[in-house]
């Protein structure tokens, strides 16, 4: 069994065709997903799939990214998150990529969403580029280690990492940790708790290699689970069983619904 801890099922490279991708999952044995919101005016689109799919889950949030959209404040995102499919607070964090002014607006975003996650207890989902020290700092400041949560798409050192451990964060890997000049990240892969690993997928992004440059799905997170295994030198059932089991810890919640 493997779980995508982390795709866009909502946007339109997958809505369009979601029952070939609901299909290419079961075929790959991708029996769970969660499903992340990025804003409040697509949420309800996010909240419909795991409302009409017992295997997927949602998140509530506003990526870093979008600067031109409802701004949440910590008693909607509370509000929200109260929905039983809602199991985890975010995607949120920083990103200095697309913002390289540093706007203090996204820090502040940040903090509300992590206060949102310690209101309700519900892990936090975290998004970071080029912000990996102000990320951290933030979580640590407000206390994220009460919730924990997963470090989305990780493609940071294993220095960051292991903060990130301390905080009780798990750490997802994507298809980036396939890139053949990724070799950080497959550092961290080999040297990260196998109790503490997730991966995922973050599609339509990020297609691992043999796909890279096509529309990614969540049955290519098989691709993710390999790569790991091989840089481990362990069995690929041995990566697929630990990753899910690290799921349904972090959210004992979907636990009966997947594993049907």
């Amino acid at each position: 069994m493997l779980i995508d801890s982390h795709c866009h099922l909502d946007f339109p490279d997958l809505s369009s065709q979601l029952p070939q991708v609901l299909d290419a999952m079961r075929q790959n044995d991708v029996r769970g997903a969660m499903c992340i919101g990025v804003n409040l005016e697509d949420f309800p689109r996010v909240l419909a799939l795991a409302e009409q799919h017992a295997h997927l889950f949602a998140s509530v949030g506003l990526h870093p990214e979008y600067d031109k959209a409802e701004e949440p404040d910590i008693a909607r995102l509370t509000e929200l998150a109260r929905h039983p499919k809602v199991i985890a607070i975010g995607e949120t964090g920083l990103d200095y990529h697309w913002h390289q002014d540093k706007p203090e607006w996204q820090r502040q975003r940040f903090r509300a969403h992590i206060r949102a996650a310690i209101a309700t207890q519900k892990p936090l989902v975290i998004h970071t580029r080029e912000a990996a020290e102000d990320t951290l700092a933030i979580l640590e400041e407000e206390g994220a280690e009460r919730v924990g949560g997963i470090m989305h798409c990780f493609s940071e050192n294993w220095k960051i990492a292991q903060r990130a451990l301390a905080l009780g964060f798990y750490i997802s890997f994507s298809g980036i940790v396939t890139f053949k000049n990724a070799t950080a990240v497959k550092e961290v892969a080999t040297r990260a708790p196998l109790n503490r690993v997730l991966i995922e997928t973050d599609s339509p992004y990020l297609a691992p290699t043999p796909y890279r440059g096509k529309v990614n799905q969540p049955a290519y997170v098989r691709y993710v689970a390999e790569e790991i295994a091989r840089l481990r030198a362990l069995d690929f059932a041995a990566i697929a069983k630990a990753s899910s089991e690290n799921f349904f810890t972090l959210f004992p919640q979907t636990r009966e619904a997947i594993s049907k």
